[in-house]
């Protein structure tokens, strides 16, 4: 009998990217077709899924056939896409993503992690300790978790042979509905894609879903009344029944994300001190307040936030412990920029009182039908009428001269944004730039 055959839309995105990792070491055909690809793009991910299996197609129909056992998709694909036309005409099913990744956890001791943020960061916790206390889990996971990261393995993905699978369950479209877990981690709830009785609501009807145990903030809870971590420029350590614990990434969202990976552990039967011996080797997620490096005196951190409590949470982290910071940040939606911008502009108003420099980059347009007319520049002339320091820089190359121009010994500087795949690619630019005593060329913004 030959194997399923799975065709991915949009294979090279952050929720699909992993599922096709997954199906490939299950045993699977995996085909998939990618925008960017056909726009002439080569993400730095492609090439490893390549020599994992996956069969790349254009996105014109052309990767579907009659051998095609279902067509896998996300939100973000919009009913006109060739693909979906090409498995409506040949009778193949088509499924959310989440369905897909639901149906292969069924039969297994599923911990599920959400949240508006840091789940990402727990999944990769929890995943990466569970592995190193001999748990021997699978793990799905949006982020690349550094200590996996190979030149063969993209790193967010962790096949193992027990029983237990850990993966992220995304709110953004409701699809975390979709899993049955036996375990789960709420780490928060807050406005975002959804206003905030909507958030609650859908975390609500999550959390119903839950057939073994729930660990969810709760402020009236012993752990979170008596949270109180030290923090500096190495990290965060606080204590938990009497076990000190010590995060090696900044910030004190990741203490927090930190506590939750941790009390999922005990609820799970592992002895604190092994659990604390384990954490200090986590190495954290890509594009989580993630170093660059250092040039001249400067460091550049890479971090994916994009909505105001993520931006918050970033600034705060690194703020304290250097001299000045410059920000930069893109839009990554024209939707998303429209609903939070009087949070955004509050934020970056009150941003501005410490921050030294802000830049805004144009919204990422990643293709289909904007339904917002919220803008950029419109944002940045909000924020200049406060008197907040900030410009809109429409290309890369303009950006780089920029903050290569203002930066100083002692400052950071601090890139963010979501979706747009090039936002590591430019923190290695304006790293590069500061070291380097000529300008670098490089791709102009999609």
């Amino acid at each position: 009998m030959s194997p399923d055959r799975y065709h991915l839309v949009g294979v090279a995105g952050v929720g699909m990217n992993p599922l096709a990792q997954a199906l490939l070491a299950l045993g699977c055909e995996v085909t998939g077709s990618d925008r960017y690809l056909d726009t002439g793009q080569e993400l730095e991910l492609i090439p490893k899924l390549r020599r994992a299996g996956v069969r790349f197609f254009p996105q014109d129909g052309s990767g579907v056939s009659s051998r095609t056992t279902a067509l896998i998709v996300s939100t973000a694909i919009e009913a006109g896409n060739p693909d979906l036309a090409a498995a409506k005409r040949l009778g193949v099913p088509t499924l959310h993503r989440a369905q897909m990744l639901a149906s292969l956890t069924e039969g297994k001791d599923c911990i599920a992690i959400t949240g508006t943020s840091g789940k990402t960061t727990v999944t990769g916790m929890v995943g990466f300790l569970l592995e190193q206390l001999g748990d021997d889990p699978t793990v799905v996971n949006g982020g690349i978790v550094v200590n996996w990261e190979s030149a063969d393995a993209v790193g967010n993905v962790r096949m193992g042979t027990s029983h237990r699978w850990v993966i992220e369950a995304d709110e953004s479209d409701e699809s975390l509905l979709q899993y049955r877990p036996d375990w789960a981690i709420i780490t928060n709830v807050s406005a975002d894609h959804f206003g905030i009785e909507h958030a609650r609501e859908l975390f609500q009807r999550f959390a119903a879903r839950v057939t073994r145990g729930l660990l969810a903030r709760d402020a009236a809870a012993e752990p979170w009344r008596s949270f109180s971590p030290e923090l500096s420029a190495g990290g965060s350590s606080f204590t938990y029944h009497g076990q000190i614990l010590r995060v090696p990434l900044l910030g004190r969202h990741n203490a927090e994300n930190a506590l939750h990976a941790v009390m999922l552990c005990e609820r799970l039967g592992h002895r604190l001190d092994r659990v604390a011996e384990a954490l200090r080797r986590f190495r954290g997620i890509r594009r989580r307040l993630d170093v660059a490096g250092v040039a001249g005196g400067v460091t550049v951190i890479d971090d994916y936030a994009h909505n105001p409590a993520k931006i918050r949470a970033a600034w705060q982290a690194v703020a304290p412990h250097y001299k000045r910071v410059l920000a930069v940040w893109r839009p990554h939606g024209f939707g998303p920029l429209s609903k939070m911008h009087d949070d955004i502009q509050a934020l970056f108003r009150e941003m501005g009182r410490s921050c030294e420099y802000l830049c805004v980059l144009p919204v990422y347009y990643a293709g289909g039908t904007p339904t917002a007319s919220g803008t950029s520049e419109v944002l940045v002339r909000d924020l200049q009428s406060e008197g907040v320091p900030v410009e809109f820089v429409c290309d890369y190359d303009d950006l780089v001269e920029r903050i290569a121009a203002r930066a100083r010994p002692g400052d950071v500087v601090l890139s963010m944004g979501a979706r747009d795949p090039n936002l590591p690619a430019l923190a290695r630019r304006i790293l590069d730039r500061i070291g380097c005593p000529s300008p670098l060329s490089g791709a102009p913004l999609a």
